[in-house]
C-alpha cells in the first residue's frame, strides 16, 4: 500500500488535461447556462421560468467548479484564451480571480491545520479556545459556521466574503472584486428595467442563491464531517490532510455532473492538477483511494455535518455545542 509522497506520485499520470474535452466542458456549460438564463426572460408560464431558473443555478454551480479547476491549472494551463474567459466568468460569478486563487491555494496548503487554516476556509476552534473566548468572538465564529449563513452563501460568502471584504481590505490588489460587485448591481438594474422584479428573481437571484447555497455547503461538508481530522503544524503532512481531512461526498450521477465531480475531494486535495473529469478514473485505478471518509447529501448526513462546531483535542474529534458542558459554557 502506497502512502505519503509515493501516493501523490501515483496520481501524477492523471494530472494532464485533454484540450478538446476541457474546452467542450467549458463552452457547453456556459452555453447551457446562457440558454437557461435567456429562458427565464421569455414570455413563458411562471412554472417554466422557475424550472429554467433552478436549472441555471445548477449550471452556474457546474461552471463555478470548472472555473475552480482552471484556476488550479488542472485544465487548459497554457491557454491565454481560457485564462481570460475564466477571469471574466469569475467576475460574473462574484469570485474574482485575485481573491479566489490566492485564498484557495492557501487553503490547499493549510487544510486541517488548527492554526492558520481559516483563510479560504471555515474557521476552526478547539474546545479550549472556544471556552476561553469572549461572547463576541464565539458569536462571530458560530455565525460563520451557522446553517443559515451557509444557506445564504450568496450574501455572506460571496457578496460580502468574496467581493466587498477583500476590496475593502486591499483595494489595489482586489480591484476586480469591486468590479464583480458593480457588475452584479448593473446586471440587476438592467434586468429590473427590462423585465421587472420577475426578471431579477428568476435570472439573477434564484440562480445565484441555489449555486452558492449548494456550493457553500459542499465546501463546508468536505472539511467538516464526522471522522474529520485536524492537527497542529508539527503533525501535519499534505497527503494526510488530503486523505483524513477531506471527504468523498457521495452523490448520484446527475449531481456529480452538476458539481463537476467535486465530491471526489480527497483526490482533488491530494493532487489539484487532476482535471475534474479524470477524478472517478483515479479512484477506480488507485486502490489506496478507494476507502475514503464518506458523507452524502442525505438529510441525516447533512445534519451530522452541520452540528459539528469545535475540535476536541482530548477526544480527537469534532463535537457539537451540546457536547460541551452547559456549566462550562455559562462559567466562561
Amino acid at each position: 500500500m502506497r502512502t505519503g509522497p509515493e501516493l501523490i506520485t501515483a496520481t501524477k499520470p492523471y494530472a494532464h488535461d485533454s484540450t478538446g474535452q476541457s474546452w467542450w466542458c467549458i463552452l457547453s456549460t456556459i452555453a447551457l447556462l446562457g440558454v437557461a438564463l435567456v429562458a427565464t426572460l421569455l414570455p413563458i408560464p411562471l412554472l417554466a421560468k422557475a424550472i429554467a431558473s433552478v436549472l441555471a443555478g445548477l449550471l452556474l454551480l457546474r461552471a463555478f467548479v470548472i472555473y475552480h479547476d482552471q484556476q488550479h491549472h488542472a485544465i487548459l494551463p497554457k491557454s491565454h484564451a481560457a485564462e481570460w474567459l475564466m477571469r471574466l466568468f469569475g467576475i460574473y460569478a462574484l469570485s474574482a480571480s485575485s481573491v479566489w486563487r490566492s485564498s484557495h491555494n492557501y487553503h490547499h496548503h493549510h487544510n486541517s491545520k488548527l492554526r492558520g487554516s481559516h483563510i479560504g476556509s471555515f474557521p476552526i476552534m478547539t474546545k479550549a479556545q472556544f471556552l476561553r473566548s469572549s461572547k463576541a468572538t464565539r458569536f462571530g465564529y458560530l455565525f460563520v459556521r451557522h446553517p443559515l449563513t451557509i444557506l445564504f452563501g450568496y450574501l455572506f460568502m460571496f457578496l460580502f466574503g468574496m467581493c466587498l471584504n477583500p476590496f475593502r481590505n486591499n483595494p489595489r490588489q482586489h480591484w476586480d472584486c469591486l468590479l464583480a460587485l458593480l457588475l452584479h448591481i448593473v446586471i440587476g438594474v438592467g434586468l429590473a428595467f427590462y423585465g421587472g422584479w420577475q426578471a431579477v428573481i428568476f435570472a439573477q437571484t434564484v440562480p445565484h442563491f441555489i449555486a452558492y447555497a449548494i456550493g457553500s455547503y459542499l465546501f463546508y461538508a468536505q472539511h467538516n464531517f464526522p471522522g474529520v481530522s485536524f492537527t497542529d503544524k508539527s503533525g501535519w503532512t499534505y497527503e494526510k490532510a488530503a486523505l483524513e481531512s477531506s471527504s468523498f461526498l457521495k452523490t448520484g450521477p446527475l449531481m456529480a455532473w452538476f458539481s463537476a465531480n467535486i465530491g471526489y475531494h480527497h483526490v482533488h486535495h491530494l493532487n489539484a492538477r487532476i482535471p475534474f473529469y479524470r477524478l472517478p478514473q483515479v479512484v477506480r485505478e488507485v486502490p489506496e483511494l478507494q476507502k475514503p471518509k464518506v458523507t452524502t447529501l442525505r438529510p441525516r448526513d447533512i445534519f451530522a455535518c452541520l452540528r459539528l462546531k469545535v475540535w476536541d483535542v482530548e477526544q480527537q474529534r469534532m463535537i457539537s455545542l451540546r457536547e460541551i458542558s452547559p456549566m462550562k459554557l455559562a462559567g466562561t
